[in-house]
């Protein structure tokens, strides 16, 4: 089988935790490179075989035996390696948020398409098929009409000095972090965009960033929404969908690799209680999936334009954080 070579921008964690070993496993990619600015490309080769290793990200994007890249660098950093990958040709998986801003985005996916390079930014969470099972229970009509979802993501960060999460200059703070995939899971799930948003946040005295942000949103088809993100709460990574018959509770929405790919939906309607078990490898159908588009010369799933409205959403909670006010998208 053919097989993309991708190159590694960085020896980040998530990519040495969770990325690389998806590449591994991957039928259609290959890690052919790792460059790093800190001089530890070297031993991450080593450690994970990978045959080749550069010094700085430059010379990665300049081998032609590199078909694409994975940018898993600090999120004010996503932008500059984006535009320079395309510059070179290279195609582009960019971890989450795709950058700071909509128009940031906007200029990324728009270079990319004047590049003839497919860009896709890695919400790795929505290649699990446990929410194209929640979207069909929804269609089914088991749970009536849906009328409102609540979605939560959090963390304890034991550690925030020093931590890029809380480093306002390069894009910290816990709705970037985390409450971008609550964002992203409501407008994925209920299939519709917020048209006004209030957030209320946490903002840490000594990191001025925020540690934990509430918010509400009010989708264009009368649906209601509640998300929440936090570095200072105990880990959940869940969704709730309520309709007028029934609900649907998903505990294990964002990191099912955390209970080894299982995912659960649970069905409560009329005092009973429904659960479907459903087992994915997420972090290789992403690998997959963006590989195979590369390949075939096709479009991801998850669209540039997609991206692009996620930063909108999150660009006014922030300004809905800073003036203290409800925000309209339309």
């Amino acid at each position: 089988m053919e097989k993309v070579r991708w190159g590694i921008l960085s020896t980040a964690k998530i990519a040495q935790k969770s990325l690389i070993p998806a590449f591994e496993r991957a039928q259609n990619a290959v890690v052919a490179g790792i460059a790093s600015s800190s001089g530890k490309a070297e031993e991450a080769a080593a450690q994970f075989n990978i045959a080749k290793s550069y010094s700085n990200y430059e010379e990665m994007l300049q081998d032609p035996e590199i078909d694409a890249v994975y940018i898993p660098l600090p999120n004010h950093l996503h932008k500059k390696w984006t535009l320079e990958a395309a510059k070179h040709g290279k195609h582009i998986l960019c971890e989450k948020p795709a950058s700071l801003t909509a128009d940031e985005t906007k200029e990324m996916v728009e270079f990319c398409r004047e590049k003839n390079v497919k860009f896709m930014e890695a919400f790795m969470y929505q290649f699990h098929p446990q929410h194209e099972r929640v979207r069909e229970i929804i269609k089914s009509g088991e749970i009536g009409e849906v009328k409102f979802m609540r979605a939560s993501f959090s963390f304890l960060l034991a550690q925030p000095e020093g931590n890029i999460k809380t480093d306002p200059n390069k894009g910290g703070g816990s709705l970037y972090d985390v409450g971008c995939y609550a964002i992203h899971a409501i407008r994925n799930i209920v299939g519709a965009e917020p048209v006004e948003v209030h957030v209320h946040a946490n903002i840490d005295s000594d990191y001025q960033v925020d540690t934990s942000a509430f918010g509400y949103m009010q989708l264009e088809n009368g649906v209601h929404a509640h998300f929440d993100c936090s570095f200072d709460m105990v880990f959940r990574a869940e969704y709730e969908v309520i309709g007028t018959e029934g609900q649907i509770k998903v505990p294990r929405a964002f990191r099912p690799d955390n209970q080894g790919g299982e995912g659960l939906v649970i069905v409560l309607k009329e005092g009973v209680t429904r659960e479907e078990k459903i087992v994915a490898d997420i972090y290789r159908a992403e690998v997959e999936h963006i590989s195979q588009v590369i390949l075939e010369d096709g479009e991801p799933s998850y669209t540039g334009e997609n991206a692009i409205q996620n930063m909108r959403v999150i660009e006014a909670c922030y300004q809905s954080i800073k003036t203290g006010k409800s925000i309209k998208l339309i």
